[in-house]
Order: structure tokens, then C-alpha cells, then sequence
């Protein structure tokens, strides 16, 4: 009975594993027809999941054109460099030929890929010169692949950097109208699903998620002619006389159009550094006292008394004039004179007299009508609105100094709005950069009195005027010298503000220009002297490029007598 037992047991054993063999079998076979046939889908939706990515399409930003289709910014189609740290650190072989074309050191790269050796994607440098891109891709480094993005490229450089403005590494505008217009340009990225290898390279494109949209073109005001030579000679300007700073707007007086925009300092657009202070539209962004260029504004508001006319006299003797324990004096003592010779020779005791006599309220309103103390609307990132105090706060020294620019802080896109107005007969237009848009006008002066103004600014480039260095040769010129001082906390000190504002042709104004020298420091100083001539040379310039008639029909006939006398000799 024992020796059966002993026999049987390994039978047993035997049909047992026999049964765990068959179940075991059973269990493989259920398995790979529940995979093969049941969870096919969702399997290959796992497989792909490996190797499957959503990429971003990346596309072109808006173009931004001056006014006769000429690119200003433009963007261009690159190549920038990124790796997976995993693959690309079991071959460091590799990493120092990647480093040197990419102007970094071997070291460096190595150990931003190690801190970060736990992602698939790091950028290593963002938009490529082509030659670099090829090279790189020439080398085959596992790891290593290249992208596609847009870089903006300014073809004016310097000369419109602080009205364009630029983009970050990101193609996100962030100065200038690149900012402000940031919503219209950018356009929306698309987005693709694509399988990729175990090398990481694209192997199928397998759909598109959403389709990409260009940027929208901006065209603006700006005439490149224009913007071009008023930064050429404001930079001649400011190194001849040593200044710290200077601006120019050009405006045309029929629309509001601005067609150049220009300061010094500059900055590159195409190849910015770390210093900020260039970086200003000071034409928009700065507020300074603007001195005797607002004279021409106490005068229409007295004129709007109709207890004042042109030709009204004032006596300025001795050539000045205490209010209070201020003295407000002249240049020279000019005597008895009339309201169009204040303007001529620029008294500083005849405006004074004028603005005493006015009611503060109506004072204020002038002013605050053609657009002192508030923002022109331009839509330009950080405009100042300057600085006007309300006339319920005024002192009589106050109402005294307000006549001749002191007390008062405006931009250089301000005065050149309000010099317009005087030139289209009383009526303003908010300034506008961009093409097409409505500018109605909003009449804030009488035509009458506009053109009396307009006929007294006239005799300011006259024989006996304070802008004679503004003539335009064969043009009629009206326009006033600002010559201010510069505060301090000490109070005002001995550094300047010479300034220019005025319009041509003087028979049917077409343009408008200010221009203004910050801080001219090698001994002239005066708006005549420094403001004055960068004005003339600009409108001389701008005159030819738009073709308009000559109106000074005088001095064409004297240039002609003249030149034939020259001849007969």
C-alpha cells in the first residue's frame, strides 16, 4: 500500500504542473486576443501617445509700412536651436562643436543641460543667422533640432526706432507703436499634430488642430523721405551745438497726419543693449516749458476780447515790468510798440501786459481749447498730457508768466497740434499716425483772428523778426522762437530749451514743423540761433520731396533781377 502511494506522487505532481502549464497558456492566449483584438485602439492610442506632439506653427507678424508701402518693420522667417538634454548628454563628444557656433562655452551648455536634464525641451538660442542654422544642422547631433519662428528686422534702423519700436525674443511688441498696435500685428499661432521617431525626427504630419493667421499689415502716416531727413539733421543739430536731447514732428496742417517723428538720443532697433534712456519718444513722452513759442496764444485769447487788434499799441518802457517781488524783463527796451511787434521781437513785458488784462477764466479756456494740459489722443504708449495748472489756482505772477511759456509744461506733439490750428484757420485735428483714420476737425478759433495770428507770426522771419534763420528759400514762413530756462531745484538754472515752431508755404499752409534743441551747451543758445536754422534746412528739404509750389513770389522775382545782374557782369 506504501510502495502504490509512493508511486502515485509523482504523477500528482506532474498533472498538477501540467494544469498550472494549461491555465498559464490559457491566460497568454486570452491576453494577446484581448490586446490584439479587444484593446487594439486604445493601445495604439497609448503607442502613439509616445511619440505623438502638438506643435506650434508659428506666424508672421503684421508688416508696419509708411505711408507709400515702404516697410518699416518686417518680419522674417529663421531658424532657432533647441535640444532634449536626455539624448544630447550621452553624446557630450558633441556638445563642443554645438557650443562654438552658437558662441557659447562647452562648459556652460553642459551644465544648463544637466540643471535641466529632466525636461525634452530647452532652448538654446532663439532666431539664428542662416549661415549658423546650417552649419549646425550640417553636424547631425542626436538631440539637437531646429525650429522655425519670425525675427523682426527694422529696415530704417535708428531713424524710426522710437515710433516703431520694437519686439522681444517672443515677437511680443514692447515700445513704441509695436506696443500699442501689439493686438493687431501679432496674428494667432496655428497648431499641428506630427509623430516623431525615437530620434525625435518628424515622420508624419498627421493633422492640423488649428490653422495659423498673419498678423495684420499697419500702414502708417510716416514718410520715410521725411523721417529720414528730419533724424539727419536733428543729429547734425544736436552734435553741432552739443545738446543732450532734441525732437522734430512734422505735421500736415489739412489732415493731422504726423509724417516724421524724430529724436536724439537714439537707439538701434535691430541691435538693442542695455541702456534705456534712448529708448524715449521724448517727442510725445517729455513735458518741458516751452517759453516764448506760446505768446502767440495770449495773443488770440486778447484778441478774442475784442478790446485788442493788431495794431493796438503797448508801451514796454524801460523794458520791463514788476509784479510783486518779480522783475519780468526784455532782451532790449523796444519801447511803445503794437500787439504784431510783440510777437516780431518776442516781449516778454508786452505779453505780460496783454495777459494781465484778460479775465484768468478766458485765459485758461484759450489755452485749454487748442489742447494744453491734456493728451492729444495719438494713441502713442505713455503721451504726457503736460502739465496746466487750473486758472482757480493762479497768482497774478502765474497769469504774468503763462503769457511767455513759464508755468506751463507741453510735449513737442502739443505745440505742434496747436501751431496747426493756427494755420488752418482756427481749426484742430488730433494728430494721427495711422493711415485712414477719422480726424475730424473741432473749430476752436475764430478764422478771422487765426489768420491775424497767422499774419503776425509771418513778420517773426521778417527783416526785423526773432526767426529770420527759418527762411525757406522761394517760401513764405510764419513761425515762433522759444528760447526758455530749465528748472531746477535750486530754481531756474543757466541751461536751455531753444525751440521753433511754425508752417509753410504762409499763402496755403501745408506743414507744420517744432522742432526743439534740450540743453544746447556750446555758447548759442537762443531759439533763433540753434532751433530756428534746423527748421529752415528741414522744411527746404521737405518742400522739394513733396513738390510744393513756392508762394514767395517776391523774392523769386529779387533772385532773378539779382542773378541777372550777376550775369551782365
Amino acid at each position: 500500500m506504501s510502495s502504490n502511494q509512493d508511486n502515485m506522487a509523482p504523477v500528482s505532481r506532474l498533472y498538477a504542473f501540467l494544469l498550472v502549464f494549461l491555465l498559464c497558456s490559457v491566460a497568454l492566449v486570452a491576453r494577446a486576443v484581448n490586446l490584439q483584438i479587444v484593446d487594439t485602439e486604445e493601445l495604439q492610442e497609448q503607442g502613439a501617445a509616445r511619440y505623438l506632439r502638438e506643435v506650434v506653427v508659428p506666424t508672421r507678424r503684421g508688416n508696419i509700412l509708411d505711408r507709400n508701402g515702404e516697410p518699416l518693420a518686417v518680419s522674417t522667417p529663421v531658424d532657432s536651436v533647441w535640444v532634449n538634454p536626455k539624448e544630447l548628454l550621452q553624446y557630450q563628444e558633441d556638445i563642443e562643436p554645438l557650443a562654438g557656433l552658437l558662441g557659447f562655452e562647452a562648459e556652460e551648455v553642459e551644465r544648463r543641460l544637466t540643471q535641466r536634464s529632466k525636461k525634452e525641451f530647452v532652448w538654446l538660442r532663439r532666431r539664428l543667422r542662416p549661415d549658423i542654422a546650417e552649419e549646425i544642422k550640417a553636424l547631425e547631433i542626436k538631440g539637437v533640432y531646429l525650429q522655425k519662428e519670425y525675427r523682426r528686422f527694422y529696415p530704417a534702423g535708428e531713424v524710426a526706432s522710437h515710433l516703431i519700436g520694437f519686439t522681444n525674443i517672443d515677437d511680443l511688441g514692447q515700445e513704441g507703436l509695436e506696443l500699442a498696435y501689439n493686438d493687431w500685428l501679432q496674428g494667432k499661432p496655428g497648431l499641428k499634430r506630427i509623430i516623431r521617431d525615437r530620434l525625435g525626427r518628424t515622420i508624419e504630419h498627421v493633422e492640423t488642430v488649428r490653422e495659423s493667421v498673419p498678423g495684420h499689415d499697419l500702414s502708417l502716416t510716416i514718410d520715410r523721405r521725411l523721417q529720414y531727413l528730419a533724424y539727419r539733421e536733428l543729429k547734425r543739430t544736436v552734435l553741432k551745438h552739443g545738446a543732450r536731447s532734441g525732437s522734430v514732428v512734422l505735421l500736415d496742417v489739412k489732415t493731422g497726419e504726423v509724417l516724421a517723428m524724430v529724436n536724439q538720443p537714439w537707439y538701434n532697433p535691430n541691435k538693442l543693449t542695455g541702456d534705456t534712456d534712448g529708448l524715449k519718444n521724448r517727442a510725445v513722452t517729455d513735458m518741458f516749458e516751452p517759453g516764448s513759442v506760446m505768446k502767440p496764444f495770449v495773443v488770440a485769447s486778447a484778441l478774442e476780447t475784442g478790446r485788442w487788434t493788431p495794431t493796438t499799441p503797448i508801451d514796454t518802457t524801460p523794458g520791463r515790468i514788476n509784479i510783486g517781488r518779480y522783475t519780468i524783463s526784455d532782451h532790449h527796451n523796444y519801447g511803445p510798440i503794437d500787439v504784431t511787434r510783440l510777437i516780431t521781437k518776442s516781449s516778454n513785458v508786452a505779453a505780460t501786459k496783454i495777459a494781465l488784462d484778460l479775465d484768468p477764466a478766458h485765459m485758461w479756456d484759450t489755452y485749454d481749447r487748442f489742447g494744453f494740459g491734456d493728451v492729444t489722443g495719438i494713441g502713442f504708449p505713455g503721451e504726457s498730457a503736460g502739465r496746466f495748472r487750473d486758472y482757480r489756482r493762479w497768482r497774478r505772477s502765474n497769469q504774468a508768466t503763462l503769457s511767455y511759456g513759464y508755468g506751463i509744461s507741453v510735449t513737442v506733439l502739443q505745440l505742434a497740434q496747436a501751431f496747426a490750428a493756427l494755420a488752418d484757420e482756427g481749426r484742430l485735428r488730433r494728430p494721427t499716425l495711422v493711415m485712414g483714420a477719422n480726424n475730424p476737425p473741432a473749430s476752436v478759433l475764430d478764422p478771422r483772428i487765426a489768420s491775424q495770428v497767422a499774419a503776425m507770426l509771418e513778420t517773426v522771419t521778417g527783416p526785423e523778426g526773432t526767426g529770420k534763420n527759418a527762411r525757406v528759400e522761394n517760401y513764405r514762413v510764419s513761425g515762433k522762437t522759444g528760447t526758455s530756462r530749465k528748472a531746477s531745484a535750486a530754481g531756474y538754472s543757466s541751461r536751455y530749451i531753444a525751440s521753433f515752431a511754425g508752417f509753410t508755404p504762409s499763402s496755403d499752409p501745408r506743414l507744420v514743423g517744432v522742432v526743439i534743441i534740450d540743453d544746447p551747451s556750446n555758447g548759442e543758445y537762443f531759439g533763433g540761433l540753434v532751433a530756428a536754422p534746423l527748421f529752415s534746412t528741414i522744411m527746404t528739404g521737405a518742400m522739394r520731396l513733396l513738390d510744393i509750389p513756392p508762394d514767395n513770389y517776391e523774392g523769386m522775382v529779387v533772385q532773378a533781377a539779382e542773378a541777372g545782374m550777376g550775369g551782365g557782369q
